[in-house]
């Protein structure tokens, strides 16, 4: 059984197609009148989409390269010249088809291509089904930062089938792992006491009501990213050697222990926070060796929240939320508490 979960944005509202055999119904959220179809994925990710997609229409592969290295302006460049070559033009349609990268770097290239080329997402992943190909953040790495360049550009429809998770290497079940975490702490819900295709649509639901609220993150949509400005720079530091998730379950064990030490939290939510993190998910809280925090706060001063000094979104007597001009002092407490040098 497929569930929907509308994401409600006026007229550019849109469907999210949650479950086990979700790919079967592609052909109903892909906008009607296109003419063609630019697929982007990544070789080798063994999913055809082909045999669902609408009759009577061109259809252009485009690959990007596994690996953070390849969410670059040089790709993005790269996959509009291969659009100009497939004759691909405003009223067309552009899928992304694969994880969190491969929708960034495909809803990224969507937007800037003719001014805005309408996209969709299959993801195929448990990091991108409840986060990344939902909300209509696209962007791409620099070398001063991960996702600093990009744009919100929101699609016409997204595809989770979780018959694609079964294939999912271990390592990948622990990225979706990951954020799946974050949302217990956003909203209580006791997400484990449901399968996994009711966890994946109740967390887009989560999502969903936020992006309907707040689409560009200028206030609510924020909470999104609890554990996500420690989580970007220890990818950036690692130099991605720790995948998304991995990163930002660190990230929220960092920030549970930095806004105990501003007195938001007790030492209990603190303890709360390891049990869901490791107990129930089995993620790592360790800082890879060689990365210093001095070079962490120096990629956390460029995150996009940082508007007043250093930001983090932190738990609080009042829920999560952001919190802006965190004193380095206390930042420091929470480092000590992670042991990083």
């Amino acid at each position: 059984m497929t569930r929907r979960v509308r994401v409600e944005l006026g007229e550019r509202s849109y469907d999210v197609v949650v479950g086990r055999g979700a790919s079967r119904e592609l052909a109903s959220v892909i906008p009607s009148g296109a003419r063609r179809i630019a697929i982007v994925t990544q070789p080798g990710l063994p999913v055809d989409i082909a045999e669902h997609l609408p009759g009577g229409v061109a259809v252009s592969r485009h690959a990007v390269g596994n690996g953070e290295a390849h969410k670059t302006l040089s790709t993005i460049e790269r996959l509009c010249g291969e659009f100009a070559a497939a004759g691909i033009t405003r009223n067309d349609v552009i899928v992304g088809v694969g994880g969190g990268m491969v929708t960034d770097v495909a809803g990224f290239a969507a937007s800037a291509w003719h001014r805005g080329v309408r996209v969709v997402h299959v993801s195929t992943t448990l990091v991108g089904m409840i986060d990344a190909a939902i909300g209509g953040k696209t962007g791409v790495n620099i070398a001063a930062g991960k996702n600093l360049v990009g744009a919100f550009w929101q699609p016409s429809g997204v595809v989770c089938d979780t018959a694609h998770l079964d294939s999912l290497p271990e390592r990948e079940q622990r990225c979706g792992r990951g954020e799946m975490a974050k949302y217990h702490f956003l909203v209580g819900d006791d997400l484990l006491a449901l399968d996994l295709d009711a966890r994946v649509a109740r967390c887009v639901q989560i999502k969903a009501d936020i992006v309907g609220q707040d689409e560009r993150e200028s206030g609510r949509r924020a909470l999104l990213n609890y554990g996500h400005t420690l989580g970007h720079a220890l990818e950036s530091a690692s130099k991605f050697s720790l995948a998304h998730g991995e990163a930002v379950a660190i990230g929220m064990m960092f920030a549970a222990h930095l806004a105990h030490a501003l007195g938001r939290i007790d030492a209990a939510r603190v303890a709360q926070h390891r049990n869901v993190i490791v107990g129930h998910y089995g993620l790592s809280i360790e800082v890879p060796r060689g990365v210093a925090r001095a070079q962490l706060l120096d990629l956390m001063r460029r995150d996009k929240k940082a508007i007043d000094g250093l930001t983090f979104v932190l738990d609080g007597p009042s829920g999560i939320e952001p919190v802006s001009g965190v004193r380095e002092s206390a930042v420091d407490s929470a480092f000590d508490a992670l042991s990083v040098p």
